[in-house]
């Protein structure tokens, strides 16, 4: 009940049309959008929600920009994810496959082998959980989608939920999505707050 309650949150605001099409509409979008940017809203298992802005450009790079005052940044430059903490200075990293986002990054990859749709939803609402199941250990997304004509492929991307394999769950909201516009690569590109060893 609780997931279905907070997957229907995602989409409130979608439009009362018919969702058809399914896995193959939702495939459609992916590979229809070249570029957005939007507002987020990401809450933690504690509770604690952070606000930014977030920046996509296929094939795979991501951006997420946290609000003034929170030293976090996650990109993605298409193969790596990189976490930054600047008050600590540390930086993290790993594959882009490795993360449940790798659904949303890369629009070649046939999703239905990754992902169903979530049943019961209203109309002019898609959801879908998605997970690889060679490797439960990354985690679930479950991701929702509101029909908007205009959109690519009648689709907007509306938010999503992970699961991570310790049961922790991550909720981002979406709000004022833009498809379409400008993105350098350049806002890709991060500051390396470590030091730099002597020598190098």
């Amino acid at each position: 009940m609780f997931r279905i309650a907070l997957v229907m949150a995602l989409v409130a605001t979608a439009p009362a049309s018919a969702a058809t099409g399914g896995l193959a509409q939702v495939q459609a979008h992916l590979r229809a959008v070249s570029t957005m940017t939007a507002s987020f809203a990401q809450t933690d298992r504690t509770g604690r929600t952070l606000t930014g802005t977030i920046t996509l450009k296929q094939p795979g790079k991501i951006r997420f920009q946290y609000q003034k005052g929170v030293p976090l940044l996650i990109v993605s430059d298409g193969k790596a994810f990189t976490f930054i903490d600047y008050k600590v200075n540390q930086v993290s990293r790993w594959k882009v496959g490795d993360s449940p986002l790798a659904l949303l990054l890369d629009p070649s990859k046939d999703i239905s082998r990754y992902a169903h749709i979530v049943p019961g939803m209203q109309d002019g609402r898609i959801v879908i959980e998605g997970r690889d199941p060679k490797h439960p250990e990354f985690g679930t997304i479950t991701i929702g989608f509101a029909e908007k004509a205009g959109a690519p492929g009648g689709l907007t991307l509306a938010g999503w939920q992970v699961l991570d394999a310790q049961g922790n769950r991550t909720t981002t909201i979406l709000s004022g999505q833009q498809f379409g516009g400008v993105v350098s690569d350049k806002t890709f590109l991060w500051r390396d707050p470590r030091p730099v060893s002597r020598g190098r």
